[in-house]
Parts: C-alpha cells; structure tokens; sequence
C-alpha cells in the first residue's frame, strides 16, 4: 500500500457520512454551484491537518501531486496542507521551487474557495515575495475565479511583510468583478492591509469605495470603528476621520 492509499484510507476512517451530506450545499457543489460535481467524505479539518503532518516529511511529491488529483475534496485540502508543510520545512531554494511548480500546474484542483485559502499565502506568497510578481498577475488576468482568487489571497504573505504594492493593484483592477467570492477575497486582504496600515487601507477606500461592491466594502472595513464604519456604508465617508 502505497501513502496516497493510506492518506485516502485514514481519512475515510474518519468520514463523517452526516457532514459528508451537508458540505456539498456549504461549498455549493451541487448542479450550477461553483463548486459542481466535488465530492466529500465529510472529514473535519483538523483531522486533515493531523494526517498531513504524519506523512509531509515522508511522501514523495509525485504521490502527493496524485492526491491533489484525487476528485475527493478532502484528500486534495489534505494534499494542499502537505505542499504547505513541504515548503516551510524546505530549506534549499530548489526544494521550495519544485512544490510552487508542482502547485502552479495543478490549480485547476485548488478549485474551492477553502482550497485557495489554505494554500496561496503559504506557498505562492512567500515564493514571489523577493522574485518578480508576473505569475500573480497572470492569474489575476486568467479569467479563472479560483486562479483570480488565489493571486489576491497569496499577497497576504506581503501584507504581512509591510508590502501593499501588490494587493492594491489587484483590489483596484477587481472593483468591478461579478462573483461575491472575489468581493470577499479583496475585502479580506483590504482588511488585512488595513491591520497593518490603517491609512493606507483608509486612503484605498476614499478613493474607491463609491463603486466599491458592497460586500468588498463591509468584508474591508469590519474592523472599523462604528462611527466610521457608518460613514462608509452611508456613503459620507470624507477627508475627516
């Protein structure tokens, strides 16, 4: 029995056939959802958690990459906590590369919002923090929504780091995307940059948050003082604080 049968065999020990009913409506994989067609065991997350560090030290990338192929959606999240521990354990350059490559020509399985959370700051981010940024717009320009996600999340790895450049430019260029997920996606990492930098965040929203979605606009200021939070969402937001 090979690691990928006993991730798969460990995790269906753990299913949960209650929850395994229920996460298809949660991540809308069900006929017309974004997440159509995904498949669940119903495995909790810290359970996934606990198997992926039992066995990133050990399992070889190409097995790994099979799980992340797997049409389960446990076993690729399992699969995306592995390429995660893989590349913060990884001490040489060249290691660290090969996990990036190896996800980067996968993200058509990082397909589920939970999926590009849990990945795109921890592999993508720290690996184009000091390189030049061009996958990440790439991504941006794809047309994908997984692939559009994942460029804006990965940039909480440069927030984090003091660098707004890049979160910006992205929240800019989707103020007028349709789908809700990316309006959370760029209101999250608004909010982000905004525990970081307050003006800088403050300043991003006078200037745009008039056309601003209104889910954009709530996920970004929901740390904000109420006062201010109202003046936002009541459209009187001004140069006064």
């Amino acid at each position: 029995m090979n690691d990928v049968e006993r991730i798969k065999n460990e995790l269906e020990q753990h299913a949960d056939p209650e929850k395994g009913e229920f996460l298809p409506h949660f991540f809308k994989a069900m006929p017309g959802g974004y997440g159509e067609g995904d498949l669940f065991l119903g495995v909790q997350v810290p359970v996934q958690r606990k198997i992926a560090r039992k066995y990133f030290k050990d399992i070889p990338l190409e097995e790994t990459e099979r799980l992340l192929q797997d049409p389960v959606h446990e076993c690729r999240l399992t699969a995306l906590f592995i390429l995660c521990l893989r590349y913060e354990k990884a001490r040489r350059e060249e290691d660290k590369t090969e996990v990036v490559n190896m996800y980067l020509r996968n993200l058509s399985f990082v397909n589920n919002w939970d999926l590009v959370d849990s990945s795109a700051y921890k592999i993508l981010g720290p690996y184009l923090m000091d390189k030049k940024k061009d996958v990440l717009y790439e991504l941006a320009a794809s047309g994908e929504l997984w692939q559009e996600r994942i460029a804006v999340i990965a940039t909480m790895h440069f927030i984090k780091n003091g660098r707004f450049t890049e979160t910006l430019k992205l929240a800019k260029q989707f103020l007028g995307h349709q789908h809700d997920l990316m309006h959370k996606a760029v209101g999250w990492m608004l909010r982000e940059v905004g525990k970081q930098n307050f003006n800088v965040e403050y300043d991003f929203l006078l200037k745009h948050y008039e056309i601003m979605p209104r889910t954009m606009l709530r996920y970004a200021i929901e740390k904000f003082d109420p006062a201010l939070r109202k003046k936002f969402l009541n459209g009187t937001a001004g140069l006064e604080r």
